[in-house]
């Protein structure tokens, strides 16, 4: 099991920069940040962007893995955001992981004045999106003419650090969404159900995504794929390190390899005590066992 963290980029830099040295000093294997231009109820607090947010953080770091939970077509074009990505693998020397999902109907989907997709239109621009990403990562030159995106010779010199380009962790919980994770990704991730009544009814939500997932993944002849994880969706896990050591617990008998937790925050959502962290972070190689 690993376990990762997500570090929500609200904090100016020279305060943010210590919070990434710390989570790689604690031991995380990965840490995150949310790729929004806002987010929910923090929709009026400090917000910063994510892949000037990720490159900075991979200059003050060396060993952790880095990514976005989750980058989605909302207000992002492939080419422009594949020459970002393909910089940001270059500066962190191959540590990218690229959380990747359809897009919510929030303030992200709306900001830019565009017309509201239906549910399906959401799933061919998302399916459009990853297969132009891949091919904008794997090759030198792109033309791409597609129903949501365009692309003319677009060039991607010298290309991702890794090869053939960083991991796709697909965020899905509907079929095809799940399909496109077995098809095209490296990893499939997923928040479970965030209109779940309780802690309880959340997990069983979990478990039956976990079960369609592994039936689909086995549909198109594979096996094994990381599978990721955010425990904060029903309740915050890191109320106390037993809350955590039992969710790594749970998803562990799902079939789940990565776990992620979010730094606590002062008040709001993920409010909580960097005191639990700091135990979190002494129990990590433990819970990895669990």
């Amino acid at each position: 099991m690993r376990i990762g963290i997500e570090i929500l980029p609200q904090q100016r830099w020279r305060e943010g920069a210590e919070l990434w040295r710390r989570a790689e000093g604690m031991g995380f294997d990965h840490a995150w940040t949310f790729d929004h231009l806002a987010w929910r109820s923090l929709v009026d607090e400090p917000w910063f962007a994510t892949v000037p947010t990720l490159t900075a953080a991979a200059t003050v770091t060396s060993t952790i893995r880095l990514g976005t939970w989750v980058a989605s077509p909302n207000y992002r074009h492939p080419v422009t955001f594949a020459k970002e990505l393909m910089s940001l693998d270059d500066v962190s020397g191959g540590r990218v992981l690229l959380g990747v999902g359809s897009g919510g109907t929030g303030v992200d989907a709306d900001v830019l004045g565009l017309p509201r997709l239906t549910g399906p239109q959401r799933q061919r621009r998302f399916e459009e999106f990853v297969e132009l990403l891949d091919l904008l990562l794997t090759q030198d030159r792109t033309t791409w003419s597609g129903e949501y995106f365009t692309a003319v010779d677009a060039r991607m010199i010298p290309g991702s650090t890794q090869r053939p380009r960083m991991p796709f962790v697909v965020a899905a919980n509907g079929p095809r969404g799940m399909a496109l994770a077995a098809r095209s990704g490296e990893g499939w991730a997923t928040v479970g159900d965030g209109a779940a009544a309780d802690e309880s009814q959340w997990w069983q939500g979990v478990a039956r995504l976990a079960s369609r997932f592994a039936e689909i993944e086995a549909e198109h002849g594979r096996s094994g794929m990381p599978r990721y994880l955010d425990v904060d969706t029903a309740a915050y896990t890191l109320d106390s390190v037993d809350h955590v050591e039992d969710s790594v617990g749970r998803a562990r008998e799902l079939g789940f390899t990565d776990v992620l937790v979010h730094w606590p925050r002062e008040s709001g959502v993920f409010a909580g005590s960097e005191a639990v962290l700091d135990a979190l972070a002494e129990r990590l190689p433990d819970l990895r066992a669990v």
